[in-house]
């Protein structure tokens, strides 16, 4: 009690004092999430965004990145240690899922990878920790060390739009292909912009035989 006095928890967008009940997020920042409601219905701007590019069941996302508090929100996650609130936005995105109804025959989580070097200075990998804040909510397993980035890249943020499909090029590998043959796997990441990291990773993933692929992420620029 006097700790949580002295260093009293705030919301990971805002920055205020958390009152009685908050966890993670203010009430008038989780008001704020600028959903998105894509995973309702097909041929929505997620999935406009791969169509050509990659082979895929479904793709969502919940959240529009351009928002001031999403990308607080994702900043936080990925450059602030918030861990816990990287397990509380994937139950939500679950949720989200859930509810449509169109992601039910998923059987495996499958979270972007980061390079290794990325994740031991970040500590942990912000897409994973999503997909277990899914499995709480939609108990699926989760594929973790099968799909690697096996090659550092820049990071996409820092590239222009016509440079992010080279940095990822060839940057992702499965090791052990049989393991998702025949599976239908929902590839998670925190941020969707230009569709070339999904890309990169489903053009890895075609060596697995009978593998379908459904996408969802956290957010998404808006188009």
């Amino acid at each position: 009690m006097i700790l949580q006095a002295l260093f009293p928890s705030t919301c990971a967008c805002c920055g205020h004092v958390l009152a009685a009940g908050e966890s993670q997020l203010c009430i008038n920042c989780l008001a704020d999430l600028p959903r998105t409601g894509y995973a309702d219905y097909d041929n929505n701007p997620a999935e406009r965004m791969l169509l050509g590019r990659v082979r895929f069941e479904h793709a969502a996302a919940m959240l529009h990145y351009g928002n001031g508090t999403a990308r607080n929100l994702v900043h936080a996650m990925k450059f602030h240690q918030c861990p816990e609130l990287c397990l509380m936005m994937g139950r939500q995105l679950a949720l989200d899922l859930m509810r449509c109804g169109r992601f039910d025959d998923v059987e495996v989580l499958l979270p972007v990878p980061l390079h290794w070097r990325r994740r031991l200075i970040r500590g942990y990998n912000q897409s994973e920790l999503l997909c277990r804040g899914m499995a709480e909510v939609m108990p699926r397993p989760i594929s973790t060390g099968n799909l690697v980035r096996h090659r550092y890249t820049e990071k996409q943020s820092r590239q222009q739009d016509a440079e992010r499909t080279a940095n990822v090029d060839d940057a992702f590998r499965v090791r052990r292909p049989n393991l998702l043959a025949d599976k239908h796997v929902l590839l998670v990441d925190d941020v969707i912009t230009t569709g070339a990291t999904m890309t990169a990773c489903a053009d890895a993933l075609t060596s697995v035989p009978g593998i379908r692929i459904s996408v969802a992420t956290l957010t998404i620029a808006r188009q």
